[in-house]
């Protein structure tokens, strides 16, 4: 199928009911989902025919979406340099980014902001949720 053929296909999508998208899928790939949702469908099939036409994704984007949740969330680290702080019990706690990955907190070196925070709360915690780089119900 060329680029215009598929223009024209998820064009003539525009309008259509539930029902016609349903058939229009069952018609070009087989059983369709069980949507109830008529935008979503249209959405999925226009998706799924430029895809035909353009190749679809890459094998770089398909193996980022097989790793799991949460080595795709991991957030970045900040830039060496940078200067996080923190009041914990009325005191004010200031890290600083070093360039080899490692954070200076009081003339001491830690290899993980959640051993500083540790060192600071005396309990495990979260370095980057601790230094509020990430919010509270974010896991991983």
């Amino acid at each position: 199928m060329s680029g215009a053929d598929a223009a024209a296909a998820v064009a003539a999508l525009e309008g259509l009911g539930l029902k016609a998208l349903r058939s229009e899928w069952r018609t070009r790939y087989g059983a369709p989902p069980a949507l109830r949702s008529p935008e979503l469908l249209a959405m999925m099939l226009a998706w799924r025919i430029q895809a035909e036409a353009e190749g679809g994704l890459g094998a770089e984007t398909r193996r980022a979406l097989r790793r799991p949740v949460a080595k795709l969330r991991a957030a970045p680290r900040p830039n060496a340099g940078t200067k996080l702080a923190r009041e914990w019990q009325g005191v004010r706690h200031e890290v600083t980014v070093q360039s080899d990955g490692g954070f200076l907190y009081r003339t001491q070196r830690f290899r993980s902001l959640s051993q500083v925070a540790r060192a600071i709360t005396g309990t495990r915690w979260n370095g980057p949720r601790f230094f509020g780089l990430r919010d509270e119900g974010e896991d991983a």
